[in-house]
Order: structure tokens, then sequence, then C-alpha cells
């Protein structure tokens, strides 16, 4: 019979850390564009690993094996790196500063109506996961549909529930500013009799 190895010898599986930011190994960050935000994460969750990567040993050892043109490369690169970063960054808050959430309250038929939300999205909010959130909360229907114009999804829920919803996302999403949420209220026009 063959050697096989016994449970004594096998080692154990190797645990592996994955970034929350950018989804990679920590020691893969830099490449993911997010390096500023990763390492400020790894601080915070893993402080050992943190001071391992990102210390000033760490840069003089990965340094030291370069020539010196390399290193003034790799400089540039990083600076050009986090330049790009913080004006993505910028530009992420000057989007979500001028985005809008509307909730439109609309007229069915008679007495009944549906409230549509859209703009969540703009906030990075998953469409799916806060329809049914409100159709647990508000005890209706809700889903994800295209919007009329085609352009994008809205959160459709049966009911009025438009000034709830309001209170709700103000309540549970504190990073969507009160003046970016828009309340309309839409009606259906009556067709007219004729003379």
């Amino acid at each position: 019979m063959a050697d096989t190895a016994t449970a004594t010898d096998a080692r154990p599986p190797k645990q592996v850390v994955y970034c929350d930011v950018c989804t990679l190994p920590p020691e893969y960050c830099e490449y993911g564009g997010t390096t500023k935000k990763c390492s400020d994460w790894l601080l915070a969750n893993h402080p050992a690993l943190h001071s391992h990567l990102y210390s000033e040993d760490a840069a003089t050892k990965g340094m030291s094996n370069l020539s010196l043109d390399a290193q003034k490369r790799a400089d540039k690169d990083a600076q050009k790196k986090a330049a790009k970063a913080e004006a993505a960054e910028a530009r992420e808050k000057t989007a979500r500063a001028a985005s809008k959430v509307y909730i439109k309250r609309v007229e069915r038929n008679k007495r009944k109506y549906v409230t549509e939300v859209s703009g969540l999205e703009a906030f990075g909010l998953d469409l799916k996961k806060i329809a049914k959130e409100f159709g647990k909360k508000f005890a209706t229907g809700s889903s994800v549909t295209k919007n009329a114009g085609g352009t994008g999804d809205e959160i459709t829920v049966q009911g009025d529930v438009s000034e709830d919803i309001f209170d709700w996302l103000q309540e549970h999403h504190g990073e969507i500013p009160e003046d970016n949420i828009e309340l309309i209220e839409d009606k259906k026009k009556k067709a007219s009799a004729g003379p």
C-alpha cells in the first residue's frame, strides 16, 4: 500500500484576508485603484497586517530592489494614482450632492395609488434590497421596475406611502441629505367630455 499522509502531517488550510473595499487580498490592494481607502480599512480591521504591508521598512525594502530610475517612476506613478483616486472621490461626492431622490405618488384609478422611488442608485444603495425592505416595512407589494423613460430603474410600492418612505429614508439612510429628497404628486388627467 502506498504511503499516505496522516492527519497530523496535513497542514490546515491557509486563511486569506480579503479587503472589504476592493475585494482583493491586501497584498494586491495597490492594483485596485483605491489604495488609500484600502489602507484605512486594513488599519482599522487588521493592524498587524497593515504595519507589515504599509510600514516604512516594507516600503524601503520594496524600493531597494529597484534602480534609481525605476524608483523615480514608481514614486511618480504612486503620486498619479493618489491624485486620480482623490479626483474620482471628489467627482463622486459632487455627483452625490447634485443627485436627487424622487418619491412620486401616482394615481392609478379613482382612489388607488402607487409610490415610485427613483434616484437611490446614485447614493450606492441596492434597489432590490431597499424594495424588499419597503415591502416588509409597509406590508405592501414592492418591486424594482424600469422607469417610464427607460433610462434607469425605480422602486414601485403599492399604496400611498410617500411620506412614510421619506421618513424611512431619513431614518435609515442618513447619507442622503434631506434637501436631495423630493416629493412629487402625479395625478391622472381626466378626459374632457367634449362639446
